[in-house]
């Protein structure tokens, strides 16, 4: 029996996010340390089998609580029903015959849950690889992360940007372009210009998430949008600026000065936290990571962040008091 099983992985948003859903430009990186696996097999009927992450059972009503608290009402079994529907839908107007075969599908996470760092995406990513390895079908690559966001946007209601999608699909590290000139229009999706930056130029990173506070991004963005649709001109102008750090952290990328980038990532934050109120928990982690030297902003949503920082001794120094305040620090593998 043929066994399928598919991986994408965490997402952390270098420079300028959130603008990659205003016409914005961003870098992004992958962090192998954290992925969401699909399997998938030939089975008797569609199954989509529950995972951990899916529990309903709890010790207590305060278990419950807290798990509600950090994880939010769903598991992955809604992304991976939406991306096996929507991967329907995607063949079934273009013309494209599935075989009459039906599979049992199931997913497992790593993915630290609700503090932005693309988790749900990673399912249904992972998902559509197993689909179409299972069906024979090809998605061109551009087109993925916009079929992936209509998924999760038109089904599910999840409000972003295409970001973490693009990130995913092609890996590693990821300069995107999402002006309104540079957008193509093809099959039916759009999607910008996006470009892979070798990864041998990044800086050292790190990486640090809360194990107690995060926010699903529905909430960011929901608000966010909201303003910006509105014309609100504080939210306009930043994004324009956000696009505008972006071009400058591509270009000491590949010159080689990234000893200027941390102050860039440094104003990418405090130009976030000037336009959006900002849980104080999620403040705290930044001041924490600068108080100890190293540059900070939100690797998304909330609830996660990635910096620069200049030396090995000076990343002890960050785990430790990060540490003290509920926070697990990394150095992310971006490959």
């Amino acid at each position: 029996m043929e066994i399928i099983r598919q991986r994408a992985y965490a997402r952390a948003g270098l420079i300028g996010n959130p603008s990659d859903g205003y016409h914005g430009k961003t870098i992004a990186v992958i962090v192998k340390n954290f992925w969401a696996q699909v399997t998938l097999y030939e089975w008797d009927r569609l199954e989509i089998v529950p995972s951990l992450n899916d529990e309903s059972i709890f010790h207590s009503i305060h278990d419950l609580a807290k798990d509600v608290r950090l994880h939010g009402y769903y598991g992955g079994i809604r992304l991976v029903k939406a991306a096996i529907n929507g991967f329907a839908e995607y063949c079934t107007q273009r013309g494209l015959s599935l075989h009459d075969r039906n599979f049992s599908i199931r997913y497992e996470t790593t993915i630290p849950r609700q503090v932005g760092m693309a988790g749900s995406s990673a399912i249904v990513v992972a998902t559509l690889r197993a689909l179409t390895d299972f069906y024979g079908i090809v998605i061109p690559k551009p087109i993925l992360p916009s079929l992936v966001l209509s998924i999760e946007r038109d089904q599910l209601g999840i409000m972003a940007g295409l970001q973490d999608r693009v990130a995913q699909v092609y890996e590693g590290c990821v300069y995107m372009n999402f002006a309104e000139e540079v957008m193509k229009t093809e099959d039916g999706f759009v999607y910008g210009d996006y470009e892979i930056i070798p990864t041998e130029l990044l800086p050292p990173l790190y990486l640090s998430y809360s194990t107690e506070f995060g926010e699903p991004t529905e909430i960011f963005h929901n608000n966010l949008r909201f303003r910006y649709d509105q014309g609100d001109s504080a939210v306009v102008h930043a994004m324009k600026t956000f696009a505008d750090l972006t071009g400058q952290v591509r270009e000491l990328l590949f010159s080689k000065k990234t000893e200027q980038l941390s102050c860039l990532l440094d104003q990418n934050f405090d130009l976030r936290r000037s336009i959006c109120q900002l849980p104080k928990e999620h403040i705290l982690m930044i001041e924490t990571a600068r108080s100890c030297g190293c540059s900070a902003k939100f690797a998304g949503s909330g609830g996660a962040i990635v910096g620069t920082y200049p030396n090995n001794e000076t990343f002890i120094q960050l785990q430790t008091k990060l540490k003290k305040i509920g926070c697990n620090t990394i150095k992310p593998i971006i490959q």
